[in-house]
């Protein structure tokens, strides 16, 4: 009686409320593409982690990310089509094409329009490309930093980096169909290993090297965290390996800082180095498991990763440590080593709240060593060479080695490694060949976009942690970016509020409205600097990460050493 009645209120069950066949609430699955995406994830485990890699996989099948197959992917995945939608829409890589509207271009042209590249022409570029190029074939859209910033300008082709790009050079790879990347030769395993390499891992995998010994080599070293953050490597990993088990180690890959590119340098020649530090830093944590996150501007890379990682595993080298290679999309924020983690775990790359930190709640929430390309590609030198060798290098003070990536207006830009401590002028004359010609040092950041602008008359101070505090700016990762007296310095503070500004996760109101904020009123022709000041103590104060908090810096350096740029 009591079901009858229910069904003449509600209708009958697997029935809509007319009587029809119920279909459920909210986008339903197309059988049809359904297929498709199971076509495309294989025997791929649908685990929630992997949201990221499978959006990728159909990104780079079908060129773009329909709503009937992200609708397709939450139902196999069995997960909500707005979890799947949140981080789809997150990463600036993926294309998601609503209902209604057309699929980008089969062809997409990236212009990088980082600081660097701009002082080297790349509006023009882009503007000449646009009048050539774009068309229902092709679409020309502005970036990032892409990474190549010692060969700016910079055009992205399909997944082809042209160099020193010229209209014509672009032109040629897209009448050519030259849409892969270039890779160039590299130290392969053999090589490597011929040369003395993963004799020290063997060593260590064989119990003939003491774990303490090596712990204790790389305190000696005084070798730190050269992502940016400049933590002490040695005493990071015994942080880690004193958490109870089981523990993880994830590798920061995505270098993202406008101006920096020695990781991308290290990996393209030697990435048998920096894979041998990984494995050693994971036996010294006791690590079960190693992820490499890699940014997506380096697709070259994640070929050669993929392929040399191939044979540690035949090689037996990697035996009892996983290594799982994961792609990022597009999210300088995912450089953060909290945001990499949930980015890690198939989320948005949003910055988590510390404490706890990532070597007690990490991965998975698990203990996790989380080092740089750079960090642990010295791993190995100073093992062999001792801790003191490393710590025995420096200059005004300094102590160690650093890779200075350096662009801009010198005559020989690139990767220059020198001790810890040189003075950018310095650095210019010895290193870079001098000023370019035709040009007067006039300032340089000497961490990248978020490290502040200094004056070439500031140009006497160490290039090290600790020293460029007092001048409100600091050293990252040594991301060094020279600028002449061509450059206006308001014009450079723009361009990286503007990359701060695309690249705001959003998670934090500081940050995602001061960023802009300060871009429209730096856009103005006159600045409302008192405004700018307390907008930009507002972010200082109140950003959740990192990015909030030094997003000010190139502004507050401007107003206060270059009065003159403003008027």
């Amino acid at each position: 009686m009591a079901a009858d009645k229910a069904i003449r209120k509600f209708g009958h069950p697997g029935k809509g409320r007319r009587g029809g066949r119920y279909e459920g609430k909210g986008r339903q699955v197309e059988p049809a593409a359904l297929s498709e995406i199971q076509t495309m994830l294989g025997d791929r485990p649908r685990r929630r982690d992997l949201l990221i890699e499978h959006l990728h996989l159909i990104q780079d099948s079908a060129g773009h990310l329909s709503a009937r197959h992200l609708a397709a992917l939450a139902g196999e995945m069995k997960l909500s089509l707005a979890e799947v939608y949140e981080v789809a829409t997150f990463y600036a890589h993926f294309d998601v094409v609503a209902d209604g509207d057309s699929a980008p271009p089969p062809l997409t042209i990236r212009v990088c329009d980082s600081l660097s590249c701009e002082m080297q022409g790349a509006e023009a570029l882009y503007d000449n490309l646009t009048e050539r190029l774009d068309s229902g074939e092709v679409r020309i859209v502005r970036a990032p930093c892409m990474g190549r910033c010692e060969c700016a300008p910079v055009a992205e082709v399909g997944h082809r980096h042209i160099v020193n790009a010229t209209p014509e050079a672009v032109s040629n790879a897209v009448e050519g169909g030259q849409t892969e990347p270039s890779i160039p030769p590299y130290v392969e395993f053999d090589e490597y290993e011929k040369n003395g390499g993963y004799h020290i891992l063997r060593a260590c995998l064989s119990g003939e090297r003491d774990i303490e010994d090596i712990i204790s080599a790389m305190e000696a070293s005084g070798l730190r965290g050269l992502g940016g953050a400049g933590f002490p490597t040695g005493r990071k990993w015994r942080f880690v390996r004193a958490e109870p088990g089981p523990r993880l180690l994830a590798v920061n890959g995505d270098e993202g800082e406008p101006g920096t590119f020695k990781d991308r340098y290290y990996m393209e020649r030697d990435p048998h180095r920096f894979l041998e530090g990984m494995l050693i830093a994971a036996r010294a944590v006791e690590a079960e498991e190693c992820f490499i996150y890699l940014r997506d501007e380096y697709p070259g890379l994640h070929h050669v990763l993929a392929k040399e990682i191939a044979k540690l595993g035949a090689a037996g080298l990697s035996e009892g440590t996983k290594i799982t290679l994961r792609r990022g999309a597009g999210a300088y924020i995912c450089g953060e080593e909290s945001a990499m983690l949930e980015s890690l775990e198939g989320k948005r790359g949003e910055p988590r709240h510390k404490p706890p930190f990532p070597s007690q709640v990490g991965l998975f929430g698990r203990p996790t060593l989380i080092n740089n390309v750079e960090t642990l590609y010295w791993v190995r030198d100073i093992i062999e060479r001792g801790g003191e060798w490393f710590s025995s290098e420096g200059r005004n003070g300094g102590k160690g080695l650093r890779s200075y990536s350096v662009s801009g207006r010198v005559r020989e830009p690139g990767v220059k490694l020198a001790p810890a401590g040189i003075t950018v002028k310095e650095l210019i004359e010895e290193y870079c060949g001098g000023m370019a010609d035709g040009h007067e040092f006039k300032a340089y950041l000497p961490g990248g976009a978020s490290g502040g602008i200094l004056p070439a008359a500031k140009g006497d101070i160490p290039l090290d942690f600790g020293t460029l505090e007092d001048e409100g700016c600091f050293i990252g990762s040594a991301a060094v970016i020279v600028l002449s007296d061509h450059d206006n310095m308001r014009d450079a503070a723009l361009n990286l509020m503007r990359f701060f500004e695309y690249e705001s996760c959003g998670q934090c109101t500081p940050c995602r409205a001061g960023t802009e904020k300060a871009v429209k009123l730096m856009s103005a022709a006159d600045w409302d600097q008192p405004l700018l000041k307390e907008l930009s103590q507002t972010m200082l104060d109140a950003s959740i990460c990192g990015l909030g908090q030094a997003a000010p810096n190139p502004l507050l350096t401007v107003l206060k050493h270059f009065p003159g740029d403003l008027t």
